[in-house]
Protein backbone atom coordinates (compact mmCIF):
# COMPACT_ATOMS: atom_id res chain seq x y z
CA UNK A 1 0.00 0.00 0.00
CA UNK A 2 1.39 3.39 -1.03
CA UNK A 3 2.21 5.76 1.80
CA UNK A 4 0.09 8.87 2.19
CA UNK A 5 1.82 11.85 0.54
CA UNK A 6 3.06 14.52 2.95
CA UNK A 7 5.56 17.37 3.27
CA UNK A 8 8.09 18.06 6.05
CA UNK A 9 6.81 19.84 9.15
CA UNK A 10 7.33 23.58 9.02
CA UNK A 11 6.85 23.75 5.24
CA UNK A 12 3.76 24.50 3.18
CA UNK A 13 2.26 24.04 -0.28
CA UNK A 14 0.80 27.13 -1.94
CA UNK A 15 -2.16 26.80 -4.29
CA UNK A 16 -3.23 29.31 -6.95
CA UNK A 17 -5.04 31.67 -4.54
CA UNK A 18 -2.15 31.62 -2.06
CA UNK A 19 0.37 32.27 -4.82
CA UNK A 20 -1.67 35.16 -6.21
CA UNK A 21 -1.75 36.68 -2.71
CA UNK A 22 1.95 36.07 -2.10
CA UNK A 23 2.81 37.68 -5.42
CA UNK A 24 0.71 40.68 -4.35
CA UNK A 25 2.92 40.99 -1.24
CA UNK A 26 6.14 40.55 -3.22
CA UNK A 27 5.15 43.03 -5.94
CA UNK A 28 4.09 45.62 -3.34
CA UNK A 29 7.37 45.29 -1.44
CA UNK A 30 9.45 45.20 -4.63
CA UNK A 31 7.81 48.36 -5.98
CA UNK A 32 8.64 50.29 -2.78
CA UNK A 33 12.24 49.00 -2.72
CA UNK A 34 12.73 50.19 -6.29
CA UNK A 35 11.22 53.61 -5.51
CA UNK A 36 14.17 54.12 -3.14
CA UNK A 37 16.76 53.08 -5.74
CA UNK A 38 17.50 49.52 -4.60
CA UNK A 39 18.57 46.88 -7.17
CA UNK A 40 17.74 43.18 -7.00
CA UNK A 41 20.25 40.33 -6.59
CA UNK A 42 19.97 36.60 -5.83
CA UNK A 43 22.35 34.20 -4.08
CA UNK A 44 22.34 30.36 -3.97
CA UNK A 45 20.14 28.40 -1.55
CA UNK A 46 23.32 26.67 -0.34
CA UNK A 47 26.34 28.43 1.07
CA UNK A 48 29.64 27.07 2.33
CA UNK A 49 28.93 26.06 5.93
CA UNK A 50 32.01 28.04 7.00
CA UNK A 51 30.30 31.15 5.57
CA UNK A 52 27.29 30.63 7.84
CA UNK A 53 28.68 29.26 11.11
CA UNK A 54 29.52 31.75 13.86
CA UNK A 55 27.54 34.65 12.35
CA UNK A 56 24.21 34.15 14.15
CA UNK A 57 25.31 33.40 17.70
CA UNK A 58 25.04 30.14 19.60
CA UNK A 59 21.25 29.96 19.21
CA UNK A 60 21.38 30.66 15.48
CA UNK A 61 24.10 28.08 14.79
CA UNK A 62 21.83 25.40 16.27
CA UNK A 63 19.14 26.26 13.72
CA UNK A 64 21.32 25.87 10.61
CA UNK A 65 20.28 23.11 8.22
CA UNK A 66 23.54 21.33 7.39
CA UNK A 67 23.99 19.26 4.22
CA UNK A 68 25.99 16.03 4.59
CA UNK A 69 28.90 15.59 2.20
CA UNK A 70 28.10 13.09 -0.54
CA UNK A 71 29.67 9.72 0.18
CA UNK A 72 32.37 10.79 2.66
CA UNK A 73 30.49 11.97 5.75
CA UNK A 74 32.08 9.25 7.90
CA UNK A 75 35.67 9.22 6.67
CA UNK A 76 38.60 8.63 9.05
CA UNK A 77 38.96 12.34 9.76
CA UNK A 78 35.37 12.58 10.90
CA UNK A 79 35.72 9.50 13.13
CA UNK A 80 38.82 11.06 14.71
CA UNK A 81 36.97 14.34 15.33
CA UNK A 82 34.03 12.44 16.77
CA UNK A 83 36.34 10.66 19.23
CA UNK A 84 38.01 13.91 20.31
CA UNK A 85 36.75 16.89 22.30
CA UNK A 86 36.08 18.86 19.12
CA UNK A 87 33.31 21.43 19.20
CA UNK A 88 29.99 20.72 17.52
CA UNK A 89 30.85 23.32 14.84
CA UNK A 90 34.13 21.54 14.08
CA UNK A 91 32.25 18.27 13.75
CA UNK A 92 29.67 19.88 11.49
CA UNK A 93 32.39 21.31 9.22
CA UNK A 94 33.99 17.88 8.96
CA UNK A 95 30.75 16.11 7.99
CA UNK A 96 29.13 18.96 6.08
CA UNK A 97 30.74 21.45 3.74
CA UNK A 98 27.49 23.22 2.87
CA UNK A 99 24.39 24.51 4.61
CA UNK A 100 21.06 26.05 3.64
CA UNK A 101 21.09 29.80 4.15
CA UNK A 102 19.68 30.95 7.51
CA UNK A 103 19.05 34.50 6.32
CA UNK A 104 19.90 36.73 3.36
CA UNK A 105 22.24 39.17 5.15
CA UNK A 106 25.31 36.96 5.62
CA UNK A 107 25.15 35.69 2.01
CA UNK A 108 24.81 39.34 0.97
CA UNK A 109 28.00 40.23 2.87
CA UNK A 110 29.77 37.33 1.14
CA UNK A 111 28.40 38.57 -2.22
CA UNK A 112 29.67 42.11 -1.60
CA UNK A 113 33.20 40.92 -0.82
CA UNK A 114 33.28 38.49 -3.73
CA UNK A 115 31.95 41.05 -6.25
CA UNK A 116 33.32 44.28 -4.75
CA UNK A 117 35.14 45.34 -7.93
CA UNK A 118 31.86 45.22 -9.87
CA UNK A 119 29.73 47.22 -7.42
CA UNK A 120 29.08 50.94 -6.97
CA UNK A 121 29.20 52.00 -3.31
CA UNK A 122 27.12 52.78 -1.38
CA UNK A 123 25.53 49.62 -2.78
CA UNK A 124 21.74 49.42 -2.37
CA UNK A 125 20.35 45.92 -2.91
CA UNK A 126 17.16 44.01 -2.29
CA UNK A 127 16.63 40.27 -2.30
CA UNK A 128 13.42 38.18 -2.18
CA UNK A 129 14.23 34.51 -1.62
CA UNK A 130 13.49 31.60 0.76
CA UNK A 131 15.58 30.82 3.85
CA UNK A 132 15.63 27.76 6.11
CA UNK A 133 15.84 27.31 9.88
CA UNK A 134 15.74 24.05 11.85
CA UNK A 135 13.27 25.56 14.29
CA UNK A 136 10.32 23.99 16.10
CA UNK A 137 7.30 24.67 13.86
CA UNK A 138 4.44 26.64 15.40
CA UNK A 139 1.97 29.35 14.44
CA UNK A 140 3.82 32.05 12.53
CA UNK A 141 7.12 30.11 12.66
CA UNK A 142 8.18 27.94 9.73
CA UNK A 143 11.26 25.96 8.74
CA UNK A 144 11.13 27.27 5.18
CA UNK A 145 10.00 30.82 4.61
CA UNK A 146 10.62 33.81 2.40
CA UNK A 147 12.47 36.96 3.40
CA UNK A 148 12.35 40.24 1.54
CA UNK A 149 15.60 42.01 2.44
CA UNK A 150 16.68 45.55 1.69
CA UNK A 151 20.21 46.73 2.60
CA UNK A 152 22.59 49.58 1.87
CA UNK A 153 26.28 48.95 2.44
CA UNK A 154 29.22 51.34 2.26
CA UNK A 155 27.72 54.27 4.19
CA UNK A 156 27.44 55.08 7.90
CA UNK A 157 24.88 57.89 7.46
CA UNK A 158 21.72 57.67 9.57
CA UNK A 159 19.81 58.77 6.47
CA UNK A 160 19.98 55.08 5.54
CA UNK A 161 18.22 54.10 8.77
CA UNK A 162 15.61 56.77 8.08
CA UNK A 163 14.99 55.34 4.59
CA UNK A 164 14.38 51.90 6.10
CA UNK A 165 11.73 53.38 8.42
CA UNK A 166 10.17 55.17 5.45
CA UNK A 167 10.17 51.94 3.41
CA UNK A 168 8.42 50.02 6.21
CA UNK A 169 5.89 52.82 6.59
CA UNK A 170 5.15 52.91 2.84
CA UNK A 171 4.94 49.12 2.40
CA UNK A 172 2.42 48.62 5.19
CA UNK A 173 0.54 51.75 4.17
CA UNK A 174 0.05 50.19 0.74
CA UNK A 175 -0.91 46.83 2.25
CA UNK A 176 -3.40 48.54 4.58
CA UNK A 177 -1.97 47.13 7.83
CA UNK A 178 -1.19 49.31 10.87
CA UNK A 179 2.23 48.60 12.38
CA UNK A 180 4.45 49.67 15.25
CA UNK A 181 8.12 50.23 14.36
CA UNK A 182 10.35 49.58 17.39
CA UNK A 183 13.94 50.85 17.43
CA UNK A 184 16.87 50.41 19.80
CA UNK A 185 20.66 50.59 19.44
CA UNK A 186 23.17 47.84 20.18
CA UNK A 187 25.62 50.45 21.51
CA UNK A 188 23.05 51.24 24.20
CA UNK A 189 22.94 47.55 25.10
CA UNK A 190 26.76 47.39 25.06
CA UNK A 191 26.80 50.37 27.42
CA UNK A 192 24.30 48.60 29.65
CA UNK A 193 26.58 45.55 29.80
CA UNK A 194 29.48 47.87 30.72
CA UNK A 195 27.71 49.55 33.64
CA UNK A 196 26.64 46.15 35.04
CA UNK A 197 30.35 45.31 35.19
CA UNK A 198 29.98 42.49 32.65
CA UNK A 199 30.93 43.86 29.21
CA UNK A 200 32.16 40.39 28.23
CA UNK A 201 28.58 39.06 28.62
CA UNK A 202 26.99 41.39 26.03
CA UNK A 203 25.97 38.48 23.78
CA UNK A 204 24.49 36.57 26.74
CA UNK A 205 22.56 39.67 27.83
CA UNK A 206 21.16 40.35 24.35
CA UNK A 207 20.21 36.70 23.73
CA UNK A 208 18.33 36.64 27.04
CA UNK A 209 16.45 39.96 26.80
CA UNK A 210 15.59 39.28 23.13
CA UNK A 211 13.21 36.61 24.48
CA UNK A 212 11.23 38.98 26.72
CA UNK A 213 8.12 38.96 24.49
CA UNK A 214 8.12 35.16 24.40
CA UNK A 215 8.98 34.19 27.99
CA UNK A 216 8.31 37.31 30.09
CA UNK A 217 10.45 39.44 32.40
CA UNK A 218 10.83 36.93 35.25
CA UNK A 219 12.11 34.20 32.93
CA UNK A 220 14.52 36.67 31.32
CA UNK A 221 15.89 37.60 34.75
CA UNK A 222 16.36 33.93 35.58
CA UNK A 223 18.19 33.34 32.29
CA UNK A 224 20.47 36.34 32.92
CA UNK A 225 21.45 34.79 36.25
CA UNK A 226 22.02 31.42 34.57
CA UNK A 227 24.27 33.12 32.01
CA UNK A 228 26.63 34.46 34.68
CA UNK A 229 25.21 37.81 35.82
CA UNK A 230 24.75 38.50 39.53
CA UNK A 231 21.66 39.93 41.24
CA UNK A 232 23.17 43.42 41.29
CA UNK A 233 23.71 43.40 37.51
CA UNK A 234 20.18 42.15 36.87
CA UNK A 235 18.87 44.93 39.12
CA UNK A 236 20.60 47.46 36.81
CA UNK A 237 19.07 45.93 33.67
CA UNK A 238 15.49 45.42 34.91
CA UNK A 239 14.39 49.08 35.16
CA UNK A 240 15.76 49.75 31.66
CA UNK A 241 13.58 46.96 30.26
CA UNK A 242 10.55 48.49 31.99
CA UNK A 243 11.29 52.11 31.03
CA UNK A 244 8.13 54.00 29.95
CA UNK A 245 7.40 57.47 28.57
CA UNK A 246 7.85 59.36 25.33
CA UNK A 247 10.84 58.73 23.06
CA UNK A 248 12.41 61.99 24.26
CA UNK A 249 11.90 60.98 27.91
CA UNK A 250 13.49 57.57 27.29
CA UNK A 251 16.49 59.20 25.61
CA UNK A 252 16.94 61.62 28.51
CA UNK A 253 16.70 58.82 31.10
CA UNK A 254 19.16 56.56 29.23
CA UNK A 255 21.64 59.43 29.00
CA UNK A 256 21.57 59.55 32.81
CA UNK A 257 21.79 55.78 33.27
CA UNK A 258 24.69 55.41 30.79
CA UNK A 259 26.60 58.50 31.92
CA UNK A 260 29.70 56.40 32.65
CA UNK A 261 29.71 54.51 29.36
CA UNK A 262 31.14 56.24 26.28
CA UNK A 263 29.79 53.51 24.01
CA UNK A 264 26.34 53.69 25.59
CA UNK A 265 26.19 57.48 25.22
CA UNK A 266 27.14 57.18 21.55
CA UNK A 267 24.21 54.80 21.08
CA UNK A 268 21.86 57.26 22.83
CA UNK A 269 23.12 60.06 20.58
CA UNK A 270 22.49 57.95 17.47
CA UNK A 271 18.95 57.23 18.65
CA UNK A 272 18.33 60.92 19.25
CA UNK A 273 19.61 61.85 15.77
CA UNK A 274 17.56 59.12 14.09
CA UNK A 275 14.35 60.14 15.85
CA UNK A 276 14.98 63.76 14.85
CA UNK A 277 15.12 62.58 11.22
CA UNK A 278 12.01 60.41 11.65
CA UNK A 279 10.14 63.32 13.23
CA UNK A 280 10.64 65.45 10.12
CA UNK A 281 9.86 62.75 7.55
CA UNK A 282 6.07 62.57 7.83
CA UNK A 283 6.02 58.92 8.94
CA UNK A 284 2.41 57.78 9.46
CA UNK A 285 3.20 54.57 11.38
CA UNK A 286 3.89 54.54 15.11
CA UNK A 287 7.65 54.61 15.82
CA UNK A 288 8.99 54.12 19.35
CA UNK A 289 12.19 53.42 21.26
CA UNK A 290 12.01 49.96 22.86
CA UNK A 291 14.97 49.45 25.18
CA UNK A 292 14.10 45.76 25.63
CA UNK A 293 14.64 45.20 21.91
CA UNK A 294 17.91 43.29 21.47
CA UNK A 295 17.84 41.28 18.20
CA UNK A 296 19.83 38.17 19.14
CA UNK A 297 22.10 38.10 16.08
CA UNK A 298 25.75 38.82 16.89
CA UNK A 299 26.58 40.96 13.88
CA UNK A 300 24.45 44.01 14.76
CA UNK A 301 26.43 47.01 16.05
CA UNK A 302 24.14 50.07 15.86
CA UNK A 303 20.45 50.75 15.27
CA UNK A 304 18.18 47.69 15.48
CA UNK A 305 14.60 47.47 14.22
CA UNK A 306 11.55 45.32 14.81
CA UNK A 307 8.07 45.76 13.36
CA UNK A 308 4.86 44.46 14.94
CA UNK A 309 1.33 44.34 13.55
CA UNK A 310 -0.97 46.45 15.73
CA UNK A 311 -4.27 44.70 14.98
CA UNK A 312 -3.20 41.04 14.75
CA UNK A 313 -1.43 38.88 17.33
CA UNK A 314 1.76 37.43 15.84
CA UNK A 315 5.52 37.75 16.32
CA UNK A 316 7.61 40.41 14.62
CA UNK A 317 6.92 40.79 10.89
CA UNK A 318 10.13 42.74 10.08
CA UNK A 319 13.52 43.00 11.72
CA UNK A 320 16.98 44.31 11.02
CA UNK A 321 19.74 46.67 12.00
CA UNK A 322 23.16 48.24 11.46
CA UNK A 323 26.27 46.04 11.10
CA UNK A 324 29.66 47.76 10.97
CA UNK A 325 31.98 44.92 9.99
CA UNK A 326 30.07 41.90 8.70
CA UNK A 327 32.15 41.92 5.50
CA UNK A 328 35.34 41.94 7.60
CA UNK A 329 34.79 38.22 8.25
CA UNK A 330 35.25 37.69 4.52
CA UNK A 331 38.29 39.95 4.14
CA UNK A 332 36.80 43.41 3.56
CA UNK A 333 36.93 45.27 6.90
CA UNK A 334 35.18 48.52 7.79
CA UNK A 335 32.31 48.24 5.28
CA UNK A 336 29.33 49.39 7.33
CA UNK A 337 25.82 48.46 6.27
CA UNK A 338 22.24 48.55 7.49
CA UNK A 339 19.19 46.62 6.41
CA UNK A 340 15.80 45.24 7.30
CA UNK A 341 14.00 42.04 6.40
CA UNK A 342 10.27 41.65 5.71
CA UNK A 343 8.90 38.25 6.76
CA UNK A 344 6.56 37.50 3.85
CA UNK A 345 4.93 34.47 5.48
CA UNK A 346 3.97 36.34 8.64
CA UNK A 347 2.79 39.32 6.59
CA UNK A 348 0.59 36.85 4.67
CA UNK A 349 -0.90 35.64 7.96
CA UNK A 350 -1.55 39.24 9.08
CA UNK A 351 -3.32 40.18 5.83
CA UNK A 352 -5.38 36.98 5.98
CA UNK A 353 -6.30 37.51 9.64
CA UNK A 354 -7.36 41.11 8.98
CA UNK A 355 -9.05 40.30 5.63
CA UNK A 356 -6.97 42.89 3.78
CA UNK A 357 -6.65 41.11 0.43
CA UNK A 358 -7.83 43.13 -2.58
CA UNK A 359 -10.09 41.23 -4.99
CA UNK A 360 -7.49 41.29 -7.75
CA UNK A 361 -5.05 39.43 -5.54
CA UNK A 362 -7.21 36.31 -5.91
CA UNK A 363 -8.76 36.24 -9.39
CA UNK A 364 -6.31 35.20 -12.05
CA UNK A 365 -8.78 35.34 -14.96
CA UNK A 366 -11.34 38.02 -15.73
CA UNK A 367 -13.41 36.00 -18.20
CA UNK A 368 -14.08 32.45 -19.37
CA UNK A 369 -15.13 31.75 -22.96
CA UNK A 370 -17.68 28.95 -22.99
CA UNK A 371 -16.97 26.21 -25.57
CA UNK A 372 -20.22 25.31 -27.38
CA UNK A 373 -18.82 23.29 -30.29
CA UNK A 374 -16.35 23.24 -33.19
CA UNK A 375 -17.74 26.25 -35.07
CA UNK A 376 -18.16 28.26 -31.87
CA UNK A 377 -14.60 27.43 -30.79
CA UNK A 378 -13.22 28.75 -34.07
CA UNK A 379 -15.24 31.94 -33.49
CA UNK A 380 -14.09 32.61 -29.90
CA UNK A 381 -10.36 31.81 -30.20
CA UNK A 382 -9.49 35.06 -32.08
CA UNK A 383 -11.61 37.00 -29.54
CA UNK A 384 -9.64 35.44 -26.67
CA UNK A 385 -6.37 36.40 -28.39
CA UNK A 386 -7.63 39.99 -28.80
CA UNK A 387 -8.50 40.21 -25.09
CA UNK A 388 -5.06 38.96 -24.05
CA UNK A 389 -3.39 41.38 -26.44
CA UNK A 390 -5.26 44.16 -24.62
CA UNK A 391 -3.98 42.90 -21.25
CA UNK A 392 -7.23 41.23 -20.16
CA UNK A 393 -6.69 37.79 -18.61
CA UNK A 394 -9.09 35.13 -19.92
CA UNK A 395 -9.53 31.41 -20.46
CA UNK A 396 -11.17 29.26 -23.11
CA UNK A 397 -12.91 26.16 -21.74
CA UNK A 398 -11.02 23.36 -23.52
CA UNK A 399 -13.86 20.90 -24.22
CA UNK A 400 -17.33 21.35 -25.66
CA UNK A 401 -19.65 20.35 -22.82
CA UNK A 402 -22.85 21.31 -21.04
CA UNK A 403 -23.03 25.01 -20.20
CA UNK A 404 -23.82 24.16 -16.55
CA UNK A 405 -20.46 22.39 -16.20
CA UNK A 406 -18.62 25.38 -17.66
CA UNK A 407 -20.61 27.77 -15.46
CA UNK A 408 -19.60 25.74 -12.37
CA UNK A 409 -15.94 25.84 -13.44
CA UNK A 410 -15.98 29.64 -13.67
CA UNK A 411 -17.81 29.90 -10.36
CA UNK A 412 -15.33 27.64 -8.53
CA UNK A 413 -12.35 29.58 -9.89
CA UNK A 414 -13.89 32.94 -9.03
CA UNK A 415 -13.94 34.07 -12.68
CA UNK A 416 -16.45 36.95 -12.74
CA UNK A 417 -17.54 36.85 -16.42
CA UNK A 418 -18.74 34.00 -18.65
CA UNK A 419 -18.64 34.75 -22.40
CA UNK A 420 -21.11 32.75 -24.50
CA UNK A 421 -21.27 32.46 -28.30
CA UNK A 422 -23.80 30.27 -30.08
CA UNK A 423 -25.06 30.23 -33.65
CA UNK A 424 -27.07 33.43 -33.16
CA UNK A 425 -24.06 35.34 -31.76
CA UNK A 426 -21.91 34.12 -34.66
CA UNK A 427 -24.51 35.31 -37.13
CA UNK A 428 -24.70 38.75 -35.47
CA UNK A 429 -20.93 38.97 -34.83
CA UNK A 430 -21.58 39.47 -31.10
CA UNK A 431 -20.88 37.66 -27.85
CA UNK A 432 -23.03 37.43 -24.72
CA UNK A 433 -21.20 38.68 -21.59
CA UNK A 434 -22.72 37.27 -18.38
CA UNK A 435 -21.70 38.58 -14.95
CA UNK A 436 -21.96 35.47 -12.79
CA UNK A 437 -22.48 37.14 -9.42
CA UNK A 438 -25.33 39.46 -10.46
CA UNK A 439 -26.74 37.35 -13.29
CA UNK A 440 -26.78 40.39 -15.57
CA UNK A 441 -25.85 39.82 -19.20
CA UNK A 442 -25.17 42.01 -22.19
CA UNK A 443 -24.63 41.52 -25.91
CA UNK A 444 -21.32 43.02 -27.08
CA UNK A 445 -19.92 43.26 -30.62
CA UNK A 446 -17.09 40.75 -30.91
CA UNK A 447 -14.65 43.39 -32.20
CA UNK A 448 -15.54 45.72 -29.30
CA UNK A 449 -14.91 43.11 -26.59
CA UNK A 450 -11.44 44.40 -25.55
CA UNK A 451 -12.77 47.96 -25.32
CA UNK A 452 -15.73 46.72 -23.21
CA UNK A 453 -13.44 45.05 -20.63
CA UNK A 454 -10.98 47.93 -20.60
CA UNK A 455 -13.85 50.31 -19.80
CA UNK A 456 -14.94 47.99 -16.96
CA UNK A 457 -11.41 48.09 -15.56
CA UNK A 458 -11.31 51.89 -15.87
CA UNK A 459 -14.65 52.27 -14.08
CA UNK A 460 -13.55 49.92 -11.29
CA UNK A 461 -10.28 51.82 -10.82
CA UNK A 462 -12.15 55.11 -10.74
Amino acid sequence: MASKPSIPKGTRDFGPVEMARRNYIFSTIRSVFELYGFSQIETPAMEQLSTLLGKYGEEGDKLLFKILNSGDAFDDGFRTALASDATSNALALKACEKGLRYDLTVPFARFVVQHQSELCFPFKRYQIQPVWRADRPQKGRYREFYQCDVDVIGSRSLVNELELVQIVDMVFGRLGARVLIKINNRKVLAGLAEITGHPELLVDITVAIDKIDKIGLDAVKAELLDRGLDEKAVAVIEPVLLLQGSNAEKIARMREILADSETGLLGVSELEQLFALVGGAGIKSEVEIDLSLARGLNYYTGAIFEVKALDYQIGSICGGGRYDDLTGIFGLPGMSGVGISFGADRIYDVLTGLNLWPAYAENQSTALFANMGTAEQAYILPAAAALRAAGISCEVYPESSKLKKQFDYADRKGIPYLLIAGSQEIENQTITVKHLKSGEQKSVKILELPEFFLSLRSNTAG
